[in-house]
């Protein structure tokens, strides 16, 4: 078996400045070789690792369907994929070689590899026809030609059509001779004149040898039939006939005339052509009278640019010559150009850096000269653009900024036009998606979310819903929320609220008081899930509403465990004299804290009545003799909520010009409660001491009324009022007039050494007191809007006294 050896040629590496990193490598083979046969180790080659062939998915770009060699990555080296058979391949073409390139991604790289495929002798030369018949005259004269049909091997160099023997030789030898493109002719030249009586009939064989090793050949049978004279051969005009004409041009185009003349006259004399060529049958053709050459086949440039075929000029009487045809096949523009995608990446981020290649194209024009030269471009206003690397390569590379969020991907035309007149164009659109990176924050659909929730929520409740976009993709768009720690009062801002990390609803974890707290600001925070994460803040306000969850509560008057509150009216008095003024307020706002007073029972006569707005207690008629002295009133205050609320206060009101007898009426009002829930203590108590305090109280009797006496009698000379005492608890005060009060009451009380003849001045609102001094030495009050009386327990005792008067 041959002995194949493998050699390398030529490696080159080439670095570019898109990037690409380029290389070329060479290897020669011979045909033929089985499959799975080494070609060349291209990891060593070209300098690569077998890893680099693994993780950047190595291939082989042929740009056509048939792929001759395979590539190893485990290996790393290349290997017969399909049997290669040089004749089919390139033809006579020398030398022949297979061009293909090593794609590499990530990134991207390519190489060009050259496998020349030389030629072994596995074709042996083969004429068209096994045998050819000639008629020769006797009177042929030495030296006569005969043109024979050359044979043909698909081998090329030493392994091609080497010599010609001829056997036997009596009448005629073999003369060969080399023409202007190397081809061999070979003409049967006659050396001894023939005798048709001594022999009509000779048969000789030629052999074509080639000069490969083992030898091979083939051979031919040249039939001779001899005749008599005919003693001139045609003669061509020219040995050489040009023509040209453009591919694909139609059928029946003439493309010569080829002429040629014979001496003889008569039918010797009369020539016919014919093409003595196989190969181009289907192609040409001659009409054997006139010698026209005329186009029947299609030409295609891109397919064989030039065409040489024979004629042969034969006259009746046997005689030949031969001229030779050469037909060139002119381009025209024909064919657009291809543009095969060698690499090519789906996305590409949006953060690459510039001149990062997305796809590699190679563009071919299969026609030649102007018509060949390519020019491509992209669609206009986009980040990328086209970089020629080598000959007919183009890289795709990055030439901007990217932002998938304004342009999440690209359709990219690639234009290539030819140079021919008129030009063509092919165009190729890819498609490339632009990854996201995590560049954009959570945006807030407001600067500040405002919500609204009525105190005395139920814990858990929804209160508001934010909502915040990212305006990335995927896992670097999804938005958490959650509180930004604070402080309200004192306590943790997640004591108050809480926010679900999903869908950003605010809830409420405890139940809100307005009294407390009226409103308060937090932040949330919006993160998105990106790495690192970005974030935003966004203040959110929670206005409390008030409810109307407290009744008003009484201010004046109070009433205590050991004591009785009454207001004194003179019996005197005129309508529409102030008796008191019941002083409420409601912890609530709004409307919830308007206030309005009555009157629980009202009688048919009558005779106070109570301001709805102001809560001043007024007599509303003349006090009559029928009228009690002992009057109970009780006054609802009620807010204005809905339900409303509402509170009672009962004020004790006595009718009397003196202090005796008011003192005898309401010695009641004080033991009332006290009786009713310790009556059985005290009838215990009294009659154990009895017996003990008879003697002490009869004396104690005696002498208190001879003091009282005495003090009742300068009441009645200072014709004066028992004092009022309004109570007001302390640090109550009405900020704005915003409140219930409407008006600052100031009382000044002036007290003698005896405590029943004192006055009580009432003052103008917001003004200062005047207090003049009587003659008698007290202090006077001339205009007094209410009196006030409270009988302490300790007073008892002087009620008792009084009653038997």
């Amino acid at each position: 078996m041959e002995k194949i050896r493998i050699r390398q040629v030529l490696l080159f590496i080439c670095v570019f400045s898109s990037g690409l990193v380029y290389g070329q490598v060479s290897y020669s083979i011979p045909e033929e070789m089985p499959k799975g046969s080494f070609v060349g180790n291209i990891a060593q080659d070209l300098g690569l690792n077998l890893k680099r062939l693994k993780t950047g998915k190595a291939r082989i770009y042929t740009g056509d369907d048939t792929e001759y060699i395979a590539l190893n990555k485990d290996r790393g080296v290349l290997s017969i994929k399909e049997r290669i058979d040089r004749e089919t391949l390139c033809g006579q073409t020398t030398p022949c070689a297979l061009h293909f390139q090593i794609m590499l991604e990530d990134p991207m790289e390519f190489y060009t590899v050259t496998v020349e495929i030389t030629d072994i002798n596995d074709n042996p030369p083969a004429f068209r026809k096994n045998e050819i018949k000639f008629e020769i005259h006797e009177l042929a004269q030495t030296g006569a030609r005969f043109v024979l049909e050359t044979a043909n091997d698909q081998d090329v160099g030493v392994n091609g059509l080497q010599s010609y023997t001829l056997n036997p030789t009596n009448n005629f030898i073999l003369k060969l001779h080399n023409d202007a493109d190397g081809n061999k002719n070979v003409e049967m030249v006659l050396q001894k004149s023939l005798d048709r009586e001594k022999n009509d009939h000779i048969t000789l064989m030629l052999t074509a040898l080639d000069g490969g090793d083992p030898q091979m050949s083939g051979t031919m049978q040249i039939q001779i039939t001899v005749i008599d004279a005919n003693d001139n051969a045609p003669v061509c005009s020219q040995p050489v006939y040009k023509a040209s004409v453009a591919e694909h041009a139609p059928k029946g185009t003439v493309l010569t005339t080829v002429s040629a003349t014979d001496a003889d006259q008569g039918s010797y004399g009369k020539i016919s052509y014919s093409i003595s060529t196989e190969d181009v049958e289907s192609l040409f053709t001659i009409e054997s009278d006139e010698g026209v050459v005329q186009l029947i086949g299609g030409l295609d440039f891109e397919k064989q640019k030039h065409y040489q075929f024979n004629v042969q000029a034969r006259d009746q009487g046997g005689h030949t010559d031969v001229c030779k045809v050469m037909v060139s096949v002119n381009d025209i523009n024909d064919n657009k150009p291809s543009i095969s995608i060698m690499s090519k990446s789906n996305a590409i981020s949006e953060d690459s850096k510039k001149d990062t290649a997305v796809a590699i194209l190679n563009v071919q024009d299969q026609d030649s000269g102007e018509n060949g030269k390519v020019h491509c471009s992209i669609n206009d206003n986009i980040p990328f653009s086209l970089k020629s690397t080598s000959n007919n390569f183009f890289s795709l590379v990055g030439d901007g900024d990217l932002d998938r969020e304004r342009h999440p991907n690209y359709n990219i035309t690639v234009t290539c036009t030819d140079e021919g007149a008129p030009s063509l164009s092919s165009n190729l659109t890819l498609q490339l998606q632009i990854s996201d990176v995590n560049d954009n924050p959570p945006v807030f659909a407001k600067s500040l979310y405002e919500a609204f929730i009525p105190e005395n929520n139920s814990p858990g409740v929804s209160i508001l819903t934010i909502h915040a976009k990212d305006a990335d993709w995927k896992q670097n768009a999804r938005v958490s929320y959650m509180l930004q720690e604070s402080t309200i009062n004192g306590d943790s801002i997640s004591a108050f609220v809480s926010v679900n990390a999903d869908s950003g609803v605010v809830h409420a974890v405890r139940s809100f008081d307005y009294e407390q707290i009226k409103t308060f600001t937090f932040q949330v925070k919006a993160q998105d899930g990106g790495s690192p994460p970005q974030s935003s803040n966004v203040s959110v306000k929670v206005v409390i509403q008030d409810q109307n969850d407290n009744a008003p509560q009484v201010l004046y008057p109070v009433h205590t465990g050991s004591s009785v509150v009454a207001e004194i009216v003179p019996r005197s008095a005129d309508v529409g004299y102030l008796v008191t003024k019941v002083v409420a307020v409601d912890v609530d706002s709004g409307q919830n804290a308007w206030l309005s007073y009555k009157l629980q029972k009202n009688m048919e006569r009558a005779l106070f009545e109570v301001g709805a707005q102001n809560g001043e207690i007024r007599t509303i008629r003349q006090i009559t003799d029928k009228d009690a002295v002992k009057q109970k009133l009780t006054v609802v205050v009620e807010d204005n909520g809905q339900p409303p609320r509402s509170a009672t206060v009962n004020v004790n009101v006595a009718l009397a010009d003196s202090f005796p007898e008011v003192l005898s009426e309401f010695s009641d009002f004080t033991h009332d409660k006290e009786y009713n829930d310790n009556l059985t203590f005290y009838l215990v108590l009294a009659l154990a001491v009895v017996s003990f305090l008879f003697i002490v109280s009869i004396i104690a009797i005696f002498s208190v009324k001879c003091y009282r006496w005495r003090r009742e009698r300068m009441f009645y000379k200072s014709n004066g009022h028992l004092p009022v005492i309004p109570y007001y608890p302390p640090l109550y005060a009405d900020a704005g007039n915003t409140g219930t009060l409407q008006h600052v009451y100031n009382y000044e009380v002036c007290r003698t050494t005896d405590s029943r003849k004192s006055d009580l001045k009432h003052m103008r609102p917001c003004s200062q007191s005047i207090i003049s001094l009587n003659t008698n030495g007290t202090l006077t009050l001339p205009h007094a809007h209410r009196d006030k009386l409270i009988i302490e327990d300790s007073d008892d005792q002087s009620s008792k006294e009084r009653q038997p008067r």
